[in-house]
């Protein structure tokens, strides 16, 4: 009995020793990291308009800075309307000079109207011709043709009016006149001061010189002495370009064809 019972002490002992050397596994654990979802980029911040629209209306300008005040006109002339027997040649030219004055618009300081007053004058040159203002007995203006025969080298009729340009005018930078893009529109009304022609040094018909001196004769009897006459000009600083044309008769119509004054050239505007 004894002996069995030993045994059996030395197998539980041996299994308690057994059962203390053998390691524990620790429980299954998922070490995988977890994968995070992408975020999606924030929106992109609306552009920003720097490019604010000016409220012009609320622009008030100097009025000490001159806007046009003085302007001359430098131009080619000719007529619409000349027939056959007027032996228009040379180099036609006016000369205008006004001081004008202008208005802003209170709701957009850009446009303005603008009145003047000033002188305009026309030089409109004849080849071997002769232009008979002074012809008290004629019904109608004559313009004898001279070639073959006695004339002047140089021979020209000169009207000059008093006049008042009105315009309605766009500037892109009132602000700074001298240097702005500047548009205007309007009509020059007139009243003619004079009309008169000029020949000087008197030819045969081989050219020969005759005599060396200056005539000069003066009438409005042929002419309309009202003018009404459209204007545009479009400038750059202080040059720019004009062009105008008479929508009434130079010549009346009891006196002659019809006949429209057309002119075009350089501006110096906002001295």
């Amino acid at each position: 009995m004894k002996k069995y019972a030993f045994t059996a002490l030395v197998c539980l002992a041996a299994t308690a020793v057994s059962a203390q050397v053998q390691p524990t596994n620790p429980p299954l654990t998922d070490t995988t990291v977890p994968q995070k979802k992408p975020v999606p980029p924030p929106p992109a911040p609306a552009p920003v308009n720097t490019s604010k629209k000016k409220d012009w209306s609320k622009v008030k300008l100097d009025p000490r800075r001159p806007q046009d005040h003085f302007m001359i006109e430098l131009g080619y002339d000719n007529w619409v309307g000349s027939t056959d027997s007027m032996n228009i040649s040379g180099f036609n030219h006016s000369e205008n000079v006004y001081f004008m004055y202008a208005w802003p618009f209170k709701s957009d300081a850009r446009l303005s109207f603008a009145a003047g007053v000033g002188l305009g004058s026309s030089n409109i040159y004849f080849a071997h011709q002769e232009v008979l203002v002074a012809a008290y007995q004629n019904v109608t203006l004559a313009f004898p043709d001279e070639e073959g025969s006695n004339h002047f080298k140089k021979y020209k009729l000169t009207t000059t009016y008093l006049e008042v340009p009105l315009e309605l005018r766009f500037s892109l930078d009132p602000e700074h006149m001298d240097h702005s893009w500047k548009f205007a529109i309007g009509t020059k009304i007139g009243l003619m001061l004079s009309a008169y022609t000029k020949g000087k040094t008197l030819l045969n018909p081989t050219g020969q010189v005759l005599g060396n001196y200056t005539e000069k004769e003066s009438s409005k009897q042929f002419f309309s002495t009202a003018e009404f006459t459209p204007t545009i000009r479009i400038s750059k600083g202080v040059i720019g370009f004009f062009a105008q044309m008479h929508i009434n008769s130079l010549i009346k119509a009891s006196a002659g064809p019809s006949v429209f004054p057309l002119a075009g050239g350089i501006v110096i505007s906002g001295l």
